[in-house]
Parts: structure tokens; sequence; C-alpha cells
């Protein structure tokens, strides 16, 4: 009984095991016809530039590829924003190079291995294949300089005269885009899966220095506001740069003549005297010659000038010895013909290219002669041979005038404190080293000729200013004062407009 029934109950058990096997094998069979299709895409977990392509064809993942590091980039310049594709700024994507990478990783990784992981829907890959591209750096300033800067930089303007003063009104500062920093922002951008926003880095600038030009125009106007209707020849000289203004403005007739006129020099000549009379003595120094070179700068006193000229120049001839050496440095249209002492004889008559001139004269004294430029170009040589030993005089001179020796006649000359002229237009803890002059002539009793000449130390840069101002009748001091006290106002807040932003 037993047997019958075992006999009977073993064929069904026998077709279902060959059923469970004949399913798993079809199954099985349909799993590996997957997984070899599956196979053929990138695995699972695989990322390419940090961009997950598991699952994807080659082609499907390069469309990913393209989609992510294609996409325009965003910047923003203040509230302004710009969208750029990468291929404008000189972006290249090495896709084929990151694709064939992650195919070697593909194909590199055991069949069956493989196989059991997607049974399991595991990853099959943890690999990340690095970002691989090109930057034109180039090309990306070409763009933020044509395309944004262009449009949206502020250009600095420049503080402006206010008609007829000598101040300015304020200048307004710009922006402009800072290359290094800003290109460094995009390159971080363009590799970049989720940020995809620049600001790019914006720097304030200055307002700028006006131009030369607007510093002549504004000191022709303060002329023009001026109680004062004659001649005015100025000479400047920016001594960091080397630039020069110069200009005469004629309120005589109204119009304006060439520069390089011919003025009687009065105490100005005690700067040439001042050189010559170094260019004689050495250290250790005689007291006595010291006191009479400070009391001829400082005081202007004639007769300290005289006695000190005689002494360590030459007792008869030192006028002419001051005008020989002024011709050895250059210097054509000044010269000193005599002592001042009244009765004083004329040691020379002497003919200059400013004194021979016929279309203007301020009727100069035939004793002592010179012209803006002169003497500024004498203060350039002291103020170069004292700073650095530099100038005309080392060469000039055979090195008989010492940058120490430099450095004391700016010494002297700015112990010529007045208080008035270029010195009454500046702060008054900035030093000028200068020396004025003017005289009552004989023949009328008048002042024609008044000027002063000066290096200017300043916070924002040294220079030197020569200014000569005539009329043919009388200039009367108060009012050419404070012309001058202006017009020196008017550089010295050109030079300092920077410096006191």
């Amino acid at each position: 009984y037993n047997q019958d029934v075992m006999n009977r109950r073993t064929p069904p058990i026998r077709w279902a095991a060959i059923f469970m096997l004949t399913m798993t094998f079809f199954l099985t069979t349909m799993e590996l016809v997957r997984y070899a299709s599956f196979r053929a895409r990138f695995p699972l977990g695989m990322q390419i530039a940090g961009v997950p392509v598991g699952g994807l064809t080659y082609e499907e993942a390069a469309d990913r590829l393209v989609q992510v590091y294609q996409a325009p980039i965003e910047l923003l310049y203040e509230d302004a924003r710009i969208q750029v594709r990468p291929a404008t700024l000189g972006f290249q994507l090495k896709l084929e190079n990151m694709l064939a990478t992650a195919d070697k990783q593909r194909v590199a990784q055991s069949f069956w291995a493989g196989f059991w992981n997607y049974l399991w829907n595991r990853p099959t890959s943890s690999l990340d294949i690095p970002l691989q591209a090109e930057f034109d750096e180039q090309r990306m300033q070409h763009f933020l300089e044509n395309e944004i800067a262009v449009r949206y930089n502020r250009p600095a303007l420049p503080p402006m005269p206010m008609a007829g003063e000598s101040a300015f009104y304020p200048g307004q500062p710009g922006t402009e885009i800072n290359y290094e920093v800003s290109i460094q922002r995009i390159k971080q951008a363009l590799v970049s899966t989720e940020n995809r926003v620049v600001r790019l880095e914006i720097q304030q600038t200055q307002a700028p220095r006006p131009t030369i030009d607007v510093l002549e125009f504004m000191l022709k106007e303060i002329i023009d506001s001026s109680l004062f209707d004659g001649l005015v020849e100025l000479y400047l000289k920016d001594l960091q740069n080397g630039l020069v203004l110069h200009f005469t403005h004629n309120r005589i007739d109204e119009e304006d003549i060439p520069v390089n006129i011919a003025y009687s020099s009065w105490s100005t000549i005690k700067i040439p005297v001042m050189v010559s009379a170094f260019r004689r003595i050495s250290a250790p120094y005689d007291p006595n010659d010291l006191i009479m070179m400070e009391q001829m700068i400082e005081r202007s006193d004639n007769d300290s000038t005289d006695a000190l000229a005689k002494a360590v120049i030459d007792p008869t001839f030192a006028p002419m010895e001051v005008t020989e050496d002024m011709k050895a440095l250059g210097i054509e249209n000044t010269y000193w013909a005599g002592f001042f002492a009244p009765g004083s004889p004329m040691l020379q008559d002497y003919k200059t290219p400013a004194n021979q001139r016929t279309d203007f004269s301020t009727e100069p004294d035939r004793y002592a002669q010179t012209t803006p430029q002169d003497l500024g170009l004498l203060l350039e040589d002291i103020y170069y041979c004292a700073k650095d030993y530099g100038g005309s005089f080392p060469l000039a001179f055979n090195g008989e005038i010492t940058q120490e020796e430099c450095q004391l006649m700016v010494d002297y000359l700015a112990l010529n404190k007045i208080g008035v002229l270029i010195q009454a237009g500046v702060p008054a803890n900035v030093t000028v080293a200068h020396k004025h002059g003017w005289a009552y002539e004989v023949d009328d009793g008048y002042i024609h000729t008044i000027a002063d000449a000066g290096i200017v130390y300043t916070p924002g840069g040294d220079y030197v200013l020569s200014i000569f101002a005539y009329h043919p009748i009388q200039a009367v001091f108060e009012p050419v004062n404070q012309l001058f006290a202006k017009l020196s106002q008017a550089v010295y807040s050109y030079y300092n407009l920077i410096a006191e932003q």
C-alpha cells in the first residue's frame, strides 16, 4: 500500500522540480540577456566630472555632460545680470577623453562580478572620472573688457575747477572689473555642476587728477577775475614726471604773447648768487660767509649780497662770474651786470634772446634780468642735486658743488618766510624754498615787476613754481599778492586733490 502511494505521488513533485529548474534557467537567461544589454551602458554609480552617468549609453552620457557644462553661466556686475555661454569664454570640454576613460573602466570590470551586483541591485562602480577641460583666460579677459567693462564700468570723473576760484569741485570715483579675481571665479563656475553664478570682483577707482590743460584754464580764469590788469607769466615744473606748464596771460591789450619775456630780476638774482658762492666755498665754512648767505636770502639784504659776492666770488667782477656760471648751466636769459650798491658801475651790457625781442618789452633793469623759466630751471637743478645729486650741477661744475651744499641752498631758501605771494597760497606746514623780488624803480618811483620763484614740497608731489607780474603803469602790491596767492593755492590744490580725498 505504501509503495503504491509513493508511486502515485512522485511524478507531480518531479514535474514541479523540473518546472522550477526550467523557470530559474529561463529567468537567469533573461537576466543575463538584460545584463548584457545593461553592461553596454555605463555601470551604476559611475560619475563623469561629478555628473551621474550610471545606466546611460555613451551618447546619452555625452548629452548629459554637454547639458551640464555647456549651459550658460551668469555673471553679476553689481545688480546687473549677464548670461554667457562657456564657449564664448573659451571653455572647451574634453568630452571624448572623459568618455573614453569611463568606457575603459566599464569593460574592465569582471562580467560575473558585475552580473552578481546587478542581480542584487548594487552599484557596480564608485568611480568619478575627473573633469577634463581647457580654459582660455585671454578670451575671458577679452570678453570682460569688450562686452562687460565697456557697458558697466563707470569712469571716475576728475575734480573740476570752480570758475575764478582756486578750489575744485570734488571728483567722482568710478568702478572697474578686477580681471584677475573675476577670471578665477569664472573658471570655478565653469567647472561646477551647481554653482554657475559668478559675482564679478568690482573695485572702486579714484578720481584722477585733472589734466594740465584744465589747470592752465583755471589759472587763466583766476588772472582774468583778479584786480590786476597787467601781464602774468607763469612757469610750473612737475618734479616727479617733468611735465611743464608755461604761459603768459596778458590783460594789458588782451593779446597773449610768447613766453620767455625779459624781466627785471630784482632780488630773485640772489638765487644765482647763492649758487655761485657755494661753487667757490667748501666745508668747513667761514661763519661770516654763512651769516651773509642767510641775510642775503632770508632778509633779502642787498649789502650782504654784495659783501658775500666780493668775499667769495670776486671783489670786482663777481656779477660777471655769476652770469658765466648761469651760462654754464644753459641758463641764457639771466645775468647780473653790477653790484647792488647805488653808483656801482655796470660791468657789461648783456644781450640775451629775451631782451632782444621786439614784440613786447617790460623795460627791464639793465643791471639784472631773468625769466620765469630760467629761475625754474635753476631751482630744478638745486632740487635734484639735493635729492640724489642729480641735475646739471655735478657735470657743469665738476663736483665743486656737493649734494650737502645743495641741501643747504634749499634750507636757506626755505628760511625766506614772508607769508605772501606763493607762500600765502599753501598751508603753513608746507615748505616753500623760494626767493621773491620787487623794487620801486628809480625812473618813476613805482613798482612795475613783482616776482616769486620757489620749490614747493607737498604731500601730493613737489614742483617748481615761478611767477612774474608786470604792469607798465604800476603793479600795486596787494592785488598782485592776492593774485599770486590764488595762483599758488590753485596749483597746490591741483597737486593735492588725491592726497586730500
